[in-house]
């Protein structure tokens, strides 16, 4: 071996082992990322969590749960959320939020409509379809005051039943996968 092929060897070794170091850094920093959040208003990653046996129909369950966590952009690195998540008296589910078009979430499922949907430790495939008719949205906004009687926070506020719906709120139906 000559001098130079001595001394290029122990260039690669010098730029691969560093390079190797901020690769596992950086794929156990996202791990721990996504185990621990979403938290509170703190984005997370990959939503871990047992898959349902089968299909969902009746969502009301969902109202036993403050709040859901999504999942969107499931390429490279996925992104979740803590988001309201109501249930109708029929079984139906909702994501909404206010002024959705600032959010970055919502921009991705207007995109890519099939979401991870998390509640305790379970993970549901769903698909998330905007809603735009009015009596619906209405609907869904019902089902979100009467969830917040019960479970709202000081993040996260119970409005007065019978609050008419805001013109910026958005609302997504979620069906199972």
């Amino acid at each position: 071996m000559t001098e130079e092929q001595g001394n290029s060897s122990a260039l690669k070794r010098r730029v691969a082992v560093p390079a190797i170091v901020v690769m596992a850094l950086s794929s156990t920093a996202f791990l721990v990322w996504s185990f621990t959040c979403p938290c509170e208003r703190s984005p997370g990653g990959y939503l871990f969590g047992a898959g349902p046996e089968e299909q969902i129909s009746d969502w009301s369950f969902a109202n036993d749960v403050p709040l859901c966590q999504i999942q969107v952009g499931a390429a490279l690195l996925p992104y979740s959320i803590n988001l309201n998540c109501m249930s109708t008296i029929s079984g139906e589910l909702y994501l909404s939020c206010s002024r959705c078009d600032s959010k970055r979430w919502a921009g991705i499922v207007l995109d890519d409509s099939t979401i991870r949907l998390r509640l305790e430790e379970t993970v549901y495939p769903v698909t998330a379809t905007r809603i735009l008719d009015s009596e619906e949205l209405d609907h869904a906004w019902d089902a979100r005051v009467d969830k917040l009687q019960v479970h709202g926070t000081e993040l996260n506020p119970a409005v007065p039943l019978g609050t008419p719906r805001p013109d910026h709120w958005w609302s997504f139906r979620l069906e199972s996968r």
